[in-house]
């Protein structure tokens, strides 16, 4: 990350966790007269597009008042909706007795696995297989968790 992109991504994660959502990922492309600036936030609750839209209208209005671009950009807020995986510990409490595919850690090995989130625990989850087997992760080891889509 270069020093026009840590200044973007401090102010965000600024303006962003002065309210209860964090900032999940930023995607900064195009050239310098026509920037892309994608934003994904967060919250232990649900994300709406009225909280995306207010969190989109301060950060314009930040990057006007601080001189941040020198001509065009567009600004995309937005939560990480369900096909991106969970990256932090806090994004998991809302997914309790969802299904997951997981990849994680185990010593020099890398497990894979389908499971119902159980329980988050200080700083391990809890999952049961389609075994009913309870499998405890800590959330350092996890490789990638992500939700699986139900139509049922």
């Amino acid at each position: 990350m270069n020093f026009f992109e840590k200044n973007i991504y401090d102010l965000i994660e600024k303006v962003v966790g002065n309210r209860t959502y964090f900032l999940i990922d930023l995607i900064i492309r195009g050239e310098s007269n026509n920037r892309v600036i994608e934003v994904y936030i967060d919250a232990e609750n649900n994300v709406t597009a009225e909280n995306c839209a207010e969190i989109s209208r301060e950060l314009n209005k930040k990057f006007e008042e601080e001189n941040i671009f020198e001509s065009g950009y567009r600004l995309e807020v937005s939560s990480p909706g369900v096909n991106r995986p969970l990256k932090f510990l806090k994004q998991f409490p809302k997914h309790i007795n969802r299904k997951f595919n997981v990849s994680y850690r185990e010593t020099e090995n890398v497990k894979k696995f389908t499971g119902t989130l159980k329980a988050v625990e200080e700083n391990s989850l809890v999952f049961v297989n389609s075994n009913r087997e309870e499998i405890m992760i800590e959330f350092n080891k996890v490789i990638k968790a992500q939700v699986i889509i139900s139509f049922s």
